[in-house]
């Protein structure tokens, strides 16, 4: 069977009853402003619904915030976006994410290279 990332879903607001509709498994999940594309959460988790959840936005705090600097992720919950893939382990959705953040940096290498390339050849 062929796994796939789900759809692109818009971040739960929790105080007008919002619920995340992610797996209550292992797997991947990725967060992003909806208007920038920048992604604002990465990562596999043990229960992805849980992990999204876990989430804060608007000044909470969360483990996130040491990585964040204590600023919170993101303005407000209506500004997010999310997906997940599924696996059958947490083992699995290490080994995904890992090869999910090295297709991202490859990516990334590739345009860089390209925009210097473009800028060079004039």
């Amino acid at each position: 069977m062929v796994q796939t990332w789900s759809t692109w879903k818009r971040f739960p607001d929790a105080h007008s009853g919002g619920v995340v509709e992610a797996p209550i498994g292992p797997g991947v999940y990725e967060v992003r402003h909806t208007m920038t594309g920048r992604v604002v959460a990465f990562g596999s988790a043990r229960n992805v619904a849980n992990a999204i959840s876990e989430l804060k936005v608007n000044g909470g705090a969360s483990p996130l915030a040491r990585l964040f600097g204590k600023q919170p992720l993101v303005s407000a919950v209506n500004d997010l976006e999310y997906r997940t893939y599924a696996t059958a382990s947490r083992a699995e959705a290490k080994t995904a994410a890992s090869r999910f953040h090295g297709l991202r940096q490859s990516a990334w290498r590739r345009r860089l290279d390209q925009g210097f390339s473009a800028r060079n050849a004039g």
